[in-house]
């Protein structure tokens, strides 16, 4: 498996460094071999250079089985030319339209939620990841004016919501629930009558090639409301780009807190390379100083060989940090683990066995 890296800012070559090493040690328990390069693309580069992808950066890194991104924010670059010039451009141009993110309670984990555990908090978002108010659509009609006018567009495409749908049904069938299979559409049809109604339309019109999937559906402030009260309703959720960023960060405190929380941006087209990482971003405060919790980047390392052709390796290393988590941790915050982040990999490699 060839694994492109690209560690990022502040704490993200830190818990990077955890991530390959339980990729490292599972691929020799599994018998497979994992082959890494590194990039050194982030705020740093983009400081010391002016550029934030280089010429041709994008092509190759489409020769890699995966990449995984530490974490990218820098305090000295403003915010969203690092977010907008690497990670939506990664995303766009290498057309991965599957944003995947597990919410899912490990054991030994709190949550805010009273009375809720692992057997409650287990779902999956599946966010549509390159269209909507994303695709950068608007600009601005006498800027710096008191008559000024800033118009930003959401844009949906019949193909976009197809491949995303298809794709979500496709994973919700294949998902192992007890509970049954159920994917629940959650959008704003009342209010966004246009966009929203051809993903509807679609949804409808997918749903008939799945009969074994329940279809359901929820305004997202409904949702919003549910996933606090009653997640357990909840087997895979499927949501557009805008709504996801936001519904997956209050699913990423209900799941513990954005120090466990992992997402992959997939391509899962043949030959398409996806990407995968952990939720927490660069943390720069705590660089250097060894407390930076890892699991959120080993979940995304589970995820990136689960969705790469390694199954079995993945789940292995998603049982490992939950026996970590479940055994050994004090907390989840920085610096309160009862273990620095290297002891945090060297438990999980350990569990692995």
């Amino acid at each position: 498996m060839k694994i492109a890296v690209i560690g990022g800012d502040g704490t993200g070559p830190e818990v990077t460094a955890e991530a390959l090493k339980v990729m490292d040690a599972v691929a020799k328990l599994e018998g497979f071999t994992i082959e890494k390069t590194d990039f050194g693309f982030g705020g740093d580069h983009y400081l010391k250079t002016g550029e934030i992808l280089p010429e041709g950066a994008v092509n190759e890194l489409r020769k890699y089985d995966a990449i995984f991104l530490g974490a990218i924010g820098h305090p000295d670059v403003a915010p969203g030319i690092l977010e907008k010039g690497l990670l939506l451009q990664l995303r766009f141009q290498m057309d991965q339209y599957i944003n995947l993110r597990p919410v899912k309670l490990y054991p030994g984990v709190e949550t805010p939620l009273k009375d809720k555990g692992p057997k409650e908090i287990d779902f999956v978002v599946v966010r549509e990841n390159t269209e909507d108010l994303y695709a950068g659509i608007g600009g601005f009609l006498k800027k710096g004016t008191a008559d000024e006018v800033a118009t930003q567009t959401a844009m949906y495409t019949r193909k976009g919501c197809e491949r995303w749908l298809r794709w979500a049904f496709e994973y919700t069938q294949k998902r192992s629930n007890p509970k049954g299979k159920k994917l629940t559409l959650v959008a704003k049809t009342n209010v966004l009558t246009f966009g929203h109604d051809l993903i509807w339309r679609t949804f409808q019109e997918v749903a008939k090639d799945y009969p074994d999937v329940e279809p359901d559906y929820n305004h997202v402030d409904a949702c919003c409301m549910w996933m606090v009260k009653n997640p357990e309703y909840y087997d895979v959720i499927a949501t557009t780009n805008m709504f996801g960023d936001i519904i997956t960060d209050l699913a990423g405190i209900l799941q513990g807190g954005m120090g466990v929380a992992a997402g992959g941006n997939i391509n899962p087209d043949e030959g398409g390379t996806s990407m995968f990482e952990p939720m927490g971003g660069s943390a720069p405060k705590y660089t250097g100083q060894n407390v930076i919790n890892p699991i959120a980047a080993i979940s995304a390392a589970a995820m990136l060989l689960e969705h790469s052709g390694q199954p079995v390796a993945g789940a292995r290393v998603l049982k490992a940090i939950q026996t970590v988590t479940g055994t050994k941790m004090k907390s989840q915050s920085a610096g309160k683990m009862g273990y620095g982040t290297t002891e945090v990999g060297d438990l999980v490699v350990e569990a692995l066995g």
